[in-house]
């Protein structure tokens, strides 16, 4: 039996004026995933963390280099890619935003966000940018 495959897209410009369309844009799938509030919620914040971080760190807010947001359901899991023309970041890398050193930092904290809320998270670099794809169960 085929794997049943819904696609949502949204293109924007590395502008942070921008992200305020991911919300919207979250709205509208989740009009039609009817997730429970709480992994709604997960959602906007690991999304909005992806997105934020292309444009800010991918993208060096460019106006013309451009963020790829894509949802796909497939088989019960929400698949979430958020694609960059930067050139990509080694996520293991990134300071720890839980170390005493790093706690009263203003930044830091996305990519952690994103691996907490998340089920999944992982990244991929490549001649056109840098991915990060995100996975989280639609059911309990």
């Amino acid at each position: 039996m085929p794997q049943k495959k819904t696609l949502f897209e949204l293109e924007l410009a590395s502008n942070p004026k921008e992200i305020i369309k991911v919300e919207k844009f979250l709205e509208k799938l989740n009009e039609n995933l009817h997730l429970e509030e709480g992994k709604y919620n997960k959602l906007l914040v690991a999304v909005t963390e992806a997105v934020n971080n292309g444009m800010i760190h991918g993208n060096k807010r460019d106006p013309k280099k451009k963020v790829l947001l894509r949802c796909e359901v497939i088989e019960g899991i929400l698949w979430v890619h958020v694609h960059d023309e930067g050139p990509g970041v080694d996520p293991d890398s990134l300071p720890d935003p839980l170390a005493e050193e790093n706690l009263l930092r203003e930044n830091g904290r996305g990519v952690f966000l994103m691996r907490s809320l998340m089920d999944k998270v992982s990244y991929n670099q490549n001649e056109t940018g840098c991915s990060v794809t995100m996975q989280i169960a639609l059911e309990a």
